[in-house]
């Protein structure tokens, strides 16, 4: 069972003078499947960038902790795999030369064996030599959940999750998806009604403007 837990006090983002939302408080905690969802430009992207520590709000603050206590800002990209539509991946290295350099990056062992196993599940196995380059916007799009998955973070973090994604594509996140949240807390920032199906509770952006 992850004991990690994620808690938000009062949090508000302003860019300028506009409101992005204001006083949102929730506690997500051990593990399970956590949705955002609102319309585009309601502040999914944003919210999830401060959750993982990207961006910082304009008040109030989001609180990770595990077994030892807080987590320091620091060190929380450790506990924290993200898949978004708008992160770049090195285009001219193949995609296991991509998963080597942010293994590398992030200071962890670079595990073949698991490696292998998520390019597996993501179809992405007898690709995994060619440049990054040469892939479809769907192929990149699931070369980023084993970037997210390859060091076990406690916290998944998936921005519209199903982006540029075929059928079958989406088929394979939404099993990783529901295998996930059984061990790990699984943060799913949407507004596709399937991608929200998957969550026991969902926080709706609208709420908090």
């Amino acid at each position: 069972m992850n004991s990690f837990s994620i808690q938000s006090q009062n949090l508000s983002k302003f860019f300028g003078r506009r409101l992005i939302f204001k006083d949102i408080n929730f506690t997500w905690k051990d593990n399970g499947i956590f949705g955002i969802s609102g319309p585009n430009g309601s502040g999914k992207s944003t919210l999830v960038k401060i959750i993982a520590g990207l961006i910082a709000p304009t008040s109030g603050k989001i609180i990770h902790k595990n077994s030892d206590g807080e987590i320091i800002p620091e060190k929380l990209h450790n506990h924290i795999g993200f898949v978004s539509p708008y992160l770049v991946l090195y285009e001219e290295f193949s995609a296991w030369e991509n998963l080597k350099i942010f293994a590398k990056i992030r200071g962890v062992p670079f595990n073949k064996e698991k490696v292998l196993y998520y390019l597996s599940q993501f179809l992405l196995d007898n690709r995994k030599d060619d440049l990054v380059k040469t892939y479809s916007s769907g192929m990149k799009q699931r070369l980023k959940f084993a970037f997210a998955l390859m060091h076990s973070p406690d916290v998944l973090i998936f921005d519209e999750p199903t982006s540029n994604l075929d059928e079958e594509g989406k088929k394979v996140v939404y099993k990783i998806i529901l295998e996930e949240g059984k061990n790990r807390i699984v943060i799913v920032a949407s507004n596709e009604m399937k991608d929200l199906e998957l969550c026991q509770e969902v926080l709706f952006l609208e709420k908090y403007k």
